[in-house]
C-alpha cells in the first residue's frame, strides 16, 4: 500500500512540472529576437535591421573596440557584406535567456563557407536590450582569435 501511494505521489509531482514546462509562456522580446534569427537565416538584411532603433549601440570585435553606433543602413550593409563573403551564412540557437524586462541573451553558433570552401564555425554569445519592441543595444562576445 505504501509502494502504491508512494507510485501516486511520484506520477503527481511529475504531472505538475511537466504542466508547468509546457505552460512557460514565450515573452513577446524572446518572439521578436527569435523572428531576428528568422530573417538572419533567411538573409532578409533588411527586416533584420529594421528590428534595431534608427540608432544602435553596438559591441562587436569586427566593428572595433568599445560601444559603436550604427544606423539600421549600416547594419543592413554589414550583413549584406558579410553574406557576399559567406553565403551560405546561418546562425543556429542553442539557448534563449531572458533577463529581466529588457535584455535577451542569445547563445547561438554561426556558420558559413566562403567562396575558396574554407569554413567557419563560430559560437557566440549576444546581449540584446529591447525597448517598445526595438533592439537598442546589440552586445555581441566570441573568440575573434584565430588558432
Amino acid at each position: 500500500m505504501k509502494k502504491l501511494i508512494l507510485f501516486i505521489f511520484l506520477i503527481g509531482i511529475f504531472s505538475c512540472n511537466k504542466q508547468r514546462i509546457e505552460k512557460k509562456e514565450v515573452s513577446n522580446n524572446e518572439k521578436l529576437i527569435l523572428e531576428y534569427f528568422e530573417h538572419f537565416n533567411n538573409h532578409d538584411w533588411m527586416k533584420m535591421a529594421n528590428m534595431y532603433t534608427e540608432t544602435a549601440e553596438f559591441k562587436d570585435p569586427s566593428l572595433g573596440q568599445g560601444i559603436v553606433k550604427q544606423t539600421r543602413e549600416q547594419t543592413q550593409k554589414k550583413y549584406s557584406e558579410l553574406n557576399g563573403v559567406f553565403p551560405n551564412l546561418n546562425d543556429k540557437v542553442i539557448s534563449v535567456y531572458p533577463s529581466g524586462n529588457q535584455h535577451i541573451i542569445v547563445e547561438f553558433i554561426s556558420t558559413g563557407t566562403a567562396a575558396d570552401k574554407s569554413k567557419f564555425e563560430l559560437p557566440i554569445c549576444t546581449i540584446f536590450t529591447i525597448i517598445d519592441g526595438k533592439i537598442t543595444k546589440d552586445f555581441t562576445y566570441y573568440d575573434n582569435f584565430e588558432n
